[in-house]
């Protein structure tokens, strides 16, 4: 029950302290999370809907929300691919871009202060062991 317990508790605190950050730039985790994906897809930062889903390890209806808020915000936009118009890919606009790029700097700050109290060593452990969690969970491993 210890572990567990405590595992819900900085469950909620990290939720409460990434939502901080994502706050002052208008967005929340879901949507920083399609940025950033999209973002460390490299040029053109453009995926479908499907890898998107799979990158974020969520299912494509919680992709097919979020997508529609970060369309309507002008952080993304839905298009179809010229070989085959039934595909449609994501991509950041320039202000999608230019947003996950000023908020990154600060949400990487956040997750440093977070675990400033350990050394990387234990951070290594620390990440080993949660796969382990995730994966008996029948998580992808991550």
């Amino acid at each position: 029950m210890s572990v567990i317990g405590r595992i819900c508790r900085v469950s909620v605190l990290l939720v409460k302290a990434q939502s901080q950050v994502f706050a002052q730039y208008g967005l929340d985790f879901a949507g920083f999370d399609v940025l950033a994906t999209l973002r460390r897809n490299g040029p053109p930062h453009e995926l479908t809907p499907s890898q998107l889903a799979r990158s974020m390890i969520v299912t494509p209806g919680a992709v097919a929300q979020r997508l529609t808020r970060l369309e309507d915000a002008g952080l993304v936009e839905r298009s179809h691919t010229a070989a085959d118009r039934r595909v449609t890919t994501v991509s950041l606009t320039p202000l999608g871009q230019s947003l996950v790029d000023a908020a990154l700097p600060d949400h990487l700050a956040n997750e440093q202060r977070i675990l400033a109290g350990f050394d990387q060593q234990e951070l290594d452990t620390f990440a080993s062991l949660l796969r382990r969690l995730l994966v008996s969970q029948a998580d992808t491993p991550v």
